[in-house]
């Protein structure tokens, strides 16, 4: 039996399991940073199936980094399990945990002949928009010794390279003074107005970015009560742009617009986070081309999608593994449309008979994607230079 054939079989012998794992994650969703139970599940199924698996890995008790092979080639296949607020798997993270687990299974079947380690990193809090999980484990050397990274995340449609940008999720604190509304609104300082100055700013500055820059958010913090001058407001926004150095020109001219908000009324302005931004992707051209062999040698081509293949989509801190080593980050498709990522009815997609087969079409074509970079003298002798 030649080495693709065999991890199929094994991905093969533990598939009901695997699916039984996405439906158990998808069924008590955990935000991010918060994934003790996911983490656990994913935790135990990996151990049981003969990995080492260390918990709790750069001090980030959800994060964990599960290892088989002894090869001389590194692959990290990233696992991802945190979820929405108030809309649970609303984007597929189940499906992503439980084909990162599938691969792992069916690559470690045939590493050790083929010099190859395979490694799931558990990676938190990828929907946090800010020193996320996978950022986290870059800096404190959670990827250490990775020559190259894949994962699928589910969506509509497939996608091979779909336009991942940059984006930065920042707070915005805005102090005041509380008055009575009606009888001494002249001694109040409204920090509620200063929101709505920094919005009108927002919307005519719309006019004066880049196409592909996006800027939204929503307030968190309107203030206590209508009969008493709010003393205390917040917001939380994300800004977009196709690469780190786009972002780095935009978030000033972002962060005028609530100073203005501040100026305006005499509120005192505060703005938390946005210092660890996520990345765009790069996708890896050869890992690219390996993973595209492969979906369509199991009946999933990738069709022409015409204008999505150059609009921006969403973002996401694999954007920051792949300007560290070559990476992949295929969207595999769900057949939700007209549900689409971040909606109530795309996370009740994602356990469907379709869900559950791009779980396993995704997980057998990183796999084999695995097997590929471990064969091709060329593509392993360049990932191997790296180190």
């Amino acid at each position: 039996m030649d080495a693709k054939s065999a991890a199929r079989e094994r991905f093969d012998s533990a598939r009901d399991g695997l699916i039984e794992l996405s439906h158990r994650i998808h069924a008590r969703p955990e935000l991010g940073f918060e994934e003790e139970q996911s983490s656990s599940w994913l935790c135990e199924s990996l151990a049981g199936a003969g990995f080492a698996v260390e918990k709790g890995i750069c001090d980030l008790p959800t994060a964990f980094r599960a290892r088989s092979g002894s090869g001389p080639l590194h692959i990290a296949i990233c696992a991802e399990y945190d979820c929405l607020p108030g809309i649970g798997h609303a984007c597929g993270h189940n499906i992503i945990a439980a084909s990162a687990v599938g691969a792992a299974l069916a690559a470690a079947k045939v590493a050790d002949e083929l010099g190859l380690t395979v490694s799931v990193i558990g990676t938190p809090a990828e929907e946090v928009g800010n020193a996320s999980g996978k950022i986290l484990l870059l800096e404190r050397g959670g990827f250490a010794g990775i020559h190259a990274a894949m994962m699928v995340h589910p969506a509509p449609f497939d996608m091979l390279r779909a336009k991942i940008i940059a984006a930065s999720m920042f707070e915005v604190h805005c102090t005041g003074k509380e008055s009575h509304a009606s009888a001494f609104p002249e001694l109040g300082v409204n920090a509620a107005d200063a929101l709505t100055i920094a919005q009108t700013a927002l919307g005519l500055l719309r006019q004066h970015i880049r196409s592909t820059d996006r800027i939204h958010g929503i307030v968190t913090n309107g203030g206590a009560a209508p009969n008493v001058v709010p003393a205390h407001t917040s917001a939380k926004y994300i800004i977009r742009s196709e690469t780190l150095d786009q972002l780095a020109e935009l978030r000033p001219r972002v962060y005028r617009c609530f100073e203005a908000g501040g100026l305006a009324t005499g509120a005192k302005i505060a703005i938390a986070g946005g210092d660890k931004p996520y990345a765009e992707m790069r996708h890896d051209d050869v890992m690219a081309a390996f993973y595209r062999k492969n979906s369509e040698a199991l009946g999933r081509p990738f069709p022409d999608l015409g204008e999505w293949e150059t609009r921006p989509t969403g973002s996401t801190d694999m954007g920051n593994v792949s300007l560290a080593m070559p990476s992949i980050h295929p969207m595999i498709g769900i057949n939700s449309l007209p549900a689409v990522n971040h909606q109530p009815e795309f996370a009740a997609h994602c356990v469907t008979p379709d869900a559950d087969k791009a779980l396993g079409d995704g997980a057998i074509a990183m796999a084999w994607t695995c097997i590929d970079l471990a064969t091709n003298h060329d593509a392993r002798e360049r990932l191997m230079a790296r180190r």
